[in-house]
């Protein structure tokens, strides 16, 4: 594939006329209450942005709030209560422990072979996608129907819905996290630079910690040396935090018990106002954007002979999955349905996130970014962007029951409009 593949203008993609997955529809999503709209908390007024093309102005709030959001406590009595009511199907376990001492939790739900791993919130600030996890949890814990009983026999599910609860108790990005407390466990680094995603405060938050999505490393058997750091933007993290160790425990226990992770999601946000560019919502606020995993020029070509598994196309079918179940779902001009590719020149290389470091392990790894923080989002764009990102996670687990995920052309996911970035001529 050229390195400027992506850079290549195309037409947006007609609207996939195939029937709906059966799994679920939007009528479903509704009747399922999905998006729990009553009981959250009044917010603060809105600031209108200056409005630019297409339909609605972007809105963010005047006084950020996170209330309405479900917060660490909130989660594990859910996911207890879930477990209790799905009479045996979901099963909740805790994975791991925080800085601070609070419980890493993952739920899984399914027999079948192929298996979807879902992280939500390693950022703090950035939970749609738990809200969205625990809707998708309660349905597939308790729904009888045939469709969900052929899913759940073709696919199993593990989702981590909070897996930086420190940094979402602060509303922040980062966890809390030391340096003396990272030289503490591994002596080895006394003498060694902080490592380059290691910060001394964070959000206006006077406390050290790390951007976690920066912190693994496709050796999943890593072990970190006093030479290797401070590394680099473009390098490989170093399991660092216990947040990310127990993320990469996860994922190397359901690769022993299965033989492979099929694919890897992490849910995220990005800023509130980017509209899409071209499509039939051109101009419009995007809603979702999706990538597969940033690993330079030519497709990761440089990975290649050590990491002979990765599979970039693999990761696109898995994306291009999630946006036709969302426009499938919503029609191509609902809201819900604003979905696009995500920032990704060929000099973009984060070889140290998650979605990378699996994606080289052979996973198909896609990125969520919903638009807007948590702390942007008024209550309508709030409960809106969670179906989104609801809708998206159930239609790859249904395009991966039916094996449609692996009929499709990864080439067709650079068809979805950007939000401006690319400015290349045709």
């Amino acid at each position: 594939m050229s390195q400027s593949r992506h850079q290549l203008r195309r037409p947006f993609a007609a609207h996939d006329r195939r029937p709906s997955p059966r799994w679920r529809t939007p009528v479903a999503l509704a009747a399922a209450g999905s998006i729990a709209l009553t009981g959250f908390a009044a917010l603060p007024a809105a600031a209108e942005q200056p409005e630019g093309p297409g339909q609605g102005a972007c809105k963010t709030q005047e006084d950020p709030q996170w209330n309405g959001w479900t917060d660490h406590a909130e989660l594990g009595a859910a996911l207890r209560h879930i477990e209790r009511n799905s009479a045996g199907r979901v099963e909740v376990s805790q994975i791991g422990t925080s800085t601070l001492g609070r419980e890493l939790w993952s739920a899984r739900v399914g027999t079948g072979d192929r298996v979807l791993l879902v992280q939500s919130a390693i950022h703090g600030n950035e939970r749609t996608g738990t809200e969205a996890l625990l809707g998708t949890l309660r349905d597939l814990g308790t729904s009888r129907d045939a469709a969900t009983e052929h899913l759940l026999s073709e696919v199993t599910l593990v989702a981590l819905p909070m897996v930086n609860p420190d940094g979402g108790e602060l509303n922040r990005r980062r966890n809390v996290l030391s340096w003396s407390e990272v030289v503490e466990r591994y002596p080895q680094l006394a003498d060694a630079p902080r490592a380059w995603y290691h910060g001394l405060r964070g959000d206006g938050i006077e406390l050290p910690g790390f951007d976690l999505n920066r912190d693994f490393h496709p050796d999943l058997d890593y072990v970190p040396r006093a030479g290797d750091l401070p590394g680099r933007q473009v390098d490989a993290g170093f399991f660092l935090a216990p947040e990310s160790r127990a993320i990469r425990d996860v994922y190397v226990a359901l690769r022993d018990e299965f033989g492979a992770v099929d694919g890897v999601v992490d849910l995220h946000h990005m800023g509130p106002c980017d509209r899409i560019t071209g499509g039939p919502q051109d101009g419009k606020l995007i809603s979702v954007a999706l990538d597969y995993p940033p690993l330079g020029a030519a497709d990761g070509a440089a990975y290649q002979a050590e990491w002979p598994l990765l599979d970039q196309d693999k990761s696109r079918r898995y994306a291009l999955a999630v946006a036709r179940g969302i426009q499938r779902a919503y029609g191509e001009q609902s809201p819900l349905a604003g979905v696009g590719r995500y920032y990704h020149p060929d000099e973009r290389e984060y070889a140290g996130q998650g979605r990378s470091a699996f994606a080289l392990n052979g996973s198909a790894s896609v990125l969520f970014e919903v638009r807007g923080q948590q702390d942007d989002l008024g209550q309508k764009q709030r409960g809106m962007l969670v179906r989104s990102v609801r809708t998206g996670v159930e239609s790859l687990l249904s395009a991966m029951a039916s094996g449609q995920v692996d009929r499709l052309d990864g080439d067709a996911f650079f068809a979805l409009p950007d939000y401006g970035w690319d400015s290349s001529a045709d």
